[in-house]
């Protein structure tokens, strides 16, 4: 028999067949088993260890993403705020101070100019 490999989801489909087996398991009145592992009560009690798991599983991802939606919105109010302190640099001392470069800017005496291209001319 081959190994499980465990550190990968089932599909959900395998899930579902699972419990209707199981359903289906509980009509039958006569099953006996000796293998502890298949017994009813194991199984039964398998069942509710999945489900709770699994409510468990969906509440703590409820609210991973509403931190995550929390972090992400705190994140655009931080660089909107930068943004802002910017704009009020750059007006209070001006483009080309030493202030706007402590910010982060660029002084305006530093920008490098653009050159003009010389246009070649294609031969025929």
């Amino acid at each position: 028999m081959t190994t499980q490999d465990r550190t990968r989801r089932l599909p959900s489909q395998s899930i579902s067949q699972d419990i209707t087996s199981l359903h289906g398991l509980q009509t039958i009145t006569t099953y006996n088993t000796s293998r502890a592992d298949a017994s009813v009560a194991n199984l039964q009690q398998a069942y509710q260890t999945m489900l709770a798991q699994k409510q468990a599983e969906t509440e703590k991802l409820t609210l991973y993403r509403a931190a995550t939606d929390a972090a992400r919105l705190a994140e655009w109010e931080f660089h909107n705020a930068v943004l802002a302190m910017k704009e009020v640099v750059r007006g209070q001392y001006g483009s080309d101070s030493d202030q706007a470069q402590a910010v982060g800017l660029k002084k305006k005496s530093e920008r490098k100019r653009p050159n003009r291209k010389k246009s070649v001319a294609i031969a025929i």
